[in-house]
């Protein structure tokens, strides 16, 4: 998983690669569309191209601006101008994605919650990809709030996540990559931070 292997080098030909795709992908239909690598990852499978995967990826290269060379910082400048762009041009359906996609992700969470119950010990072994998918849902919120959207029902999905997720889980050491830390907070993605209970193994 590449935030427990983190690349600053891989995220940003991950960004570039849905910044490319990006207004094709906005004036679809599709939550998770396709985006197109040439670069040294291009042997490996990409992330699918959602909102979410790209504003993820932007939030978090902003964050680390300070570790990056000046030709990576022209290069993040110059996707962030790419996606204010498309946003500008395409606001309704950009905007109309944040939702749809951070709902998907939320509710997309139920399965793991649903396996937990039956294998307790599942909460080691499984729970990457939905702190995955909660994080980018929180980015989509964060993204929703910025714009003054309603926010409300992701809001509510949210609350009903994070209760399951505390009956599983309690505080514990970073589960990312260590060169992520700086750019998530505990108190703001405190699901990054947390050990499954020892009374649930």
């Amino acid at each position: 998983m590449a935030e427990v292997n983190y690349s600053v080098e891989r995220d940003l030909e991950e960004a570039q690669a849905m910044v490319d795709s990006l207004e094709r992908y906005v004036r679809g239909n599709e939550i998770y569309g396709r985006a197109g690598s040439g670069g040294m990852f291009s042997m490996t499978q990409m992330p699918s191209l959602t909102l979410g995967a790209l504003l993820m990826r932007l939030r978090r290269l902003q964050a680390l601006r300070n570790t990056l060379t000046s030709e990576q910082q022209l290069q993040l400048d110059r996707m962030l101008t790419t996606n204010e762009d498309v946003h500008r041009e395409w606001h309704e359906h950009y905007q109309a994605k944040l939702e749809r996609e951070a709902i998907s992700r939320l509710k997309a969470m139920s399965i793991f919650f649903e396996e937990l119950r039956d294998n307790p010990k599942m909460a080691t072994s499984s729970y990457q990809p939905e702190a995955l998918r909660r994080t980018i849902a929180q980015v989509l919120h964060d993204e929703m709030k910025k714009l003054d959207l309603h926010v409300e029902h992701v809001e509510n999905e949210m609350a009903a996540v994070d209760s399951r997720l505390r009956r599983w889980f309690s505080k514990g050491p970073f589960i990312w990559a260590s060169a992520l830390e700086a750019a998530y907070p505990a108190d703001e993605y405190w699901w990054l931070y947390v050990q499954p209970k020892a009374d649930r193994k």
